[in-house]
């Protein structure tokens, strides 16, 4: 899958093993690096686990549209589909099998 970042700075840190260390520490750095590894290789949304660890999952409320995985708990990898436009179901849901590129928006707890 493709990947893209929010901003320039979170890419940086993505995308260098020293940056996500020095942010997220050493546990948090290695399993936002095997999500970020998982992402890179599976060709669509939809072949991405929904069941843990990962567990691909859609949220709703105020973050509608947009997904998570699952880091160290409580922290989850947000993204959103980086299509335009965004691939649709018949019933106006997220086609999973034609996402091919994502954009990675933060690494938070939003519980």
């Amino acid at each position: 899958m493709e990947i893209t970042f929010k901003s320039t700075k979170l890419g940086k840190v993505f995308n260098s093993a020293n940056e996500l260390n020095r942010k997220f520490g050493a546990k948090m750095s290695k399993t936002i690096q095997m999500r970020m590894a998982l992402l890179k290789s599976a060709p669509t949304l939809a072949d991405l686990p929904t069941t843990p660890p990962p567990r691909r999952h859609q949220l709703t409320q105020d973050r509608d549209e947009q997904f998570a995985v699952d880091l160290v708990q409580p922290q989850r990898l947000v993204f959103e589909v980086d299509h335009d436009p965004i691939p649709r179901n018949e019933d106006d849901g997220i086609n999973l099998t034609k996402v091919t590129a994502i954009r990675i928006l933060e690494v938070i707890d939003y519980h």
